[in-house]
């Protein structure tokens, strides 16, 4: 399937409309902060149908999405169709998900042009790879600081994705702490709940210990019979204890459901974590 042609005609017809302008993010009061989706939750979807794709998440209710890594190959025109898209159906794109590549010195001027085109605010490294000591830590910092001064002359920022791997101390640090201690305070350190609890970490503290830096967060779940095939709800993360904490110091702005697979099929999967999230948040 061709994307040029993927998207509806009305949407092709107002891209030339759009203004790839980032604005500030809105504030919002506690238990109304945006709740979106981490594309990557419906990936298989959105391989057969991007456009298609992002329509059902968005009739299901969600308030944003965020792009990861393919998004990268799209073309300028393709990005504002997609805006368009976005636009039409009211919800929002605040973040994309990238590798490193989105950041080299060949590839961050277009990095910055597609993001702006979506109006997102952040552009967030997936992962850094499998690191084995603390100057390769500091390393990534001093990428993501440089990336940042330039992202930052266009109104976005950098931001830093945790996996597991940032939990487990090497040379006696947390990586991850490397990165919070050795990064400028602009760039959003967005926690991977699930990944944070497989490994023991406590996320509240963490969030209580980086105020005003936790911007986003993805809901995803870990239960130890289950893993992350868990829906949102059906784990151990103190769900109540991080919102509590992400909102009264942690800074965040969106929260973005993630899941990685289920025993229903992707966008049930996603319909089902949206209503228990909004059950959790007396939204329901």
């Amino acid at each position: 399937m061709s994307k040029t042609n993927s998207l509806s005609r009305r949407s092709f017809l107002a891209a030339s409309a759009v203004t790839p302008l980032v604005a500030s993010l809105p504030v919002f009061a506690a238990g109304k902060i945006p709740v979106g989706l981490e594309l990557f939750s419906v990936r298989n979807d959105l391989k057969e149908d991007e456009p298609g794709t992002v329509r059902k998440v968005a009739a299901l209710g969600y308030d944003c999405v965020e792009f990861f890594s393919p998004y990268s190959s799209w073309t300028v025109d393709y990005a504002k169709q997609m805006r368009a898209e976005l636009d039409e159906l009211k919800i929002r794109c605040y973040s994309t998900h990238n590798g490193f590549d989105s950041f080299s010195e060949a590839n961050i001027g277009k990095t910055i042009e597609l993001n702006k085109i979506l109006g997102a605010h952040y552009v967030v490294l997936a992962s850094a790879g499998s690191l084995k000591t603390a100057d390769e830590w500091k390393s990534v910092a001093d990428r993501l600081n440089a990336a940042n001064q330039t992202l930052g002359k266009e109104g976005l920022h950098a931001g830093y994705h945790n996996h597991q791997l940032e939990w487990k101390p090497v040379e006696g640090k947390v990586p991850l702490e490397i990165l919070a201690s050795n990064t400028d305070k602009s760039i959003m350190l967005q926690l991977d709940v699930g990944t944070c609890v497989e490994v023991g970490a406590d996320p509240v503290a963490w969030i209580n210990s980086h105020p005003g830096r936790i911007r986003s967060l993805h809901l995803k779940e870990w239960s130890p019979d289950n893993g992350y095939k868990a829906l949102f709800g059906e784990g151990v993360a103190p769900w109540q204890k991080i919102f509590a904490a992400a909102e009264n110091g942690g800074g965040v702005e969106y929260y973005l459901i993630e899941q990685e697979g289920s025993r229903f099929p992707e966008i049930e999967t996603a319909q089902r974590c949206l209503a228990a999230y909004r059950k959790s948040r007396g939204l329901a």
